[in-house]
């Protein structure tokens, strides 16, 4: 790129009006689903993930391995016997163990970070309730001292 055609390209860039909108999406319409506002999320619904979480939780870990011990007898079995699929068996039981436990620690780590995002909600409330309520207490000390 020669200096004269980065120069005109500098030019045509500053002519033209820069953009930006923050905090909304943009007036010729797009974004999600035409509703606007904020985010709004129900302790109900925190609590309903969470507890689902816990309970995939709870079931991958009582019965996921339910075929372990079975499919390793086959799998040293099969292999005994010089099959090629007792090695085979062998693999795909270790790639379900690992699959498994990468499932077990994402529902675990969904379920705290649903306790974890419902109590950092509820101290949040409380700190807002208590600001503004100290905020009321100070106007309204003011206005008696006007008052007076």
């Amino acid at each position: 790129m020669a200096w004269d055609e980065w120069e005109q390209l500098k030019t045509a860039a500053q002519g033209r009006a820069a953009h930006m909108q923050l905090n909304q999406v943009p007036s010729q319409g797009g974004g999600g689903g035409g509703q606007q506002g904020d985010l709004a999320v129900d302790q109900q619904d925190l609590a309903a993930i969470g507890d689902s979480a816990f309970k995939l939780f709870e079931d991958l870990g009582r019965h996921g391995r339910d075929a372990w011990s079975s499919s390793q007898v086959a799998a040293k079995d099969l292999t005994t016997q010089e099959f090629e699929l007792g090695s085979g068996l062998d693999v795909v039981q270790k790639k379900w163990e690992k699959q498994l436990q990468s499932l077990v620690d994402a529902c675990a780590h969904i379920s705290n970070h649903m306790d974890f995002t419902k109590k950092a909600h509820r101290g949040d409330e409380h700190f807002i309730a208590s600001t503004v309520s100290s905020i009321a207490t100070l106007d309204k000390g003011f206005d008696e001292g006007v008052k007076s």
